[in-house]
C-alpha cells in the first residue's frame, strides 16, 4: 500500500467509524466551531479531572470527512493533556498546517501524518483545523475565567 492510499484509508476511518463521540453533561468546556464557507460544525465537549488534565473529551459534529476525521484523530492525541500542553498540542499542529513545520510519523503525530495531504488544497485547511481553532478558543476562554465552566462559539469566516 502506497503512502497515501494509507492516509485515505486513516481519514476514512475516522469519518466512518469517529472516536469520542458523544456529548458529555456537565463539561467544563462546550465550545462550537462552525465554517461558514462550507457548513462544517462542530461540538467539542470536554471535562477535567483533579489534576487539570483533559479526563473526557467528546464531539458532535457534520460536515466532510476531512473536518470530521481531523476531530476524531484530535480528541485521541488531546485527551490526557493539561491546557498549556493542549494549547502547545494545538498552535503545533496549525504551524504544521500552514506548512511552517514538518510532520513527525511517530507519537502523537503518527495518525495525524494522513492530514499531510490536505496541505496541497489550501481551501480544505480550513477543514482540517476547525476544530482545532474550536479547542483552543475554548481552552483560552476557560483559562481567562480560571477555570470557570464556559461555553464558546467559533465561526471561521471566509478571509481566515
Amino acid at each position: 500500500m502506497k503512502l497515501n492510499e494509507l492516509y485515505q484509508t486513516i481519514i476514512l476511518e475516522h469519518y466512518k467509524e469517529p472516536h469520542n463521540v458523544g456529548e458529555i453533561a456537565n463539561a467544563d468546556i462546550e465550545t462550537r466551531g462552525y465554517n461558514e464557507s462550507c457548513g462544517d460544525d462542530v461540538r467539542l465537549f470536554l471535562k477535567f479531572n483533579n489534576e487539570k488534565k483533559i479526563d473526557e473529551i467528546r464531539f458532535k459534529g457534520k460536515g466532510c470527512a476531512i473536518s470530521q476525521s481531523s476531530t476524531s484523530m484530535m480528541t485521541d492525541a488531546i485527551k490526557g493533556k493539561t491546557i498549556d500542553e493542549a494549547l502547545l498540542f494545538v498552535d503545533s499542529f496549525k504551524a504544521m498546517m500552514r506548512g511552517e513545520k514538518q510532520f513527525s510519523d511517530d507519537g502523537d503525530y503518527e495518525e495525524l501524518s494522513a492530514l499531510k495531504g490536505v496541505l496541497e488544497f489550501p481551501v480544505r485547511v480550513k477543514c482540517a483545523t476547525l476544530s482545532w481553532n474550536t479547542i483552543r478558543n475554548g481552552l483560552l476562554q476557560f483559562k481567562e475565567k480560571e477555570n470557570g465552566k464556559t461555553k464558546v462559539e467559533t465561526t471561521i469566516h471566509d478571509e481566515e
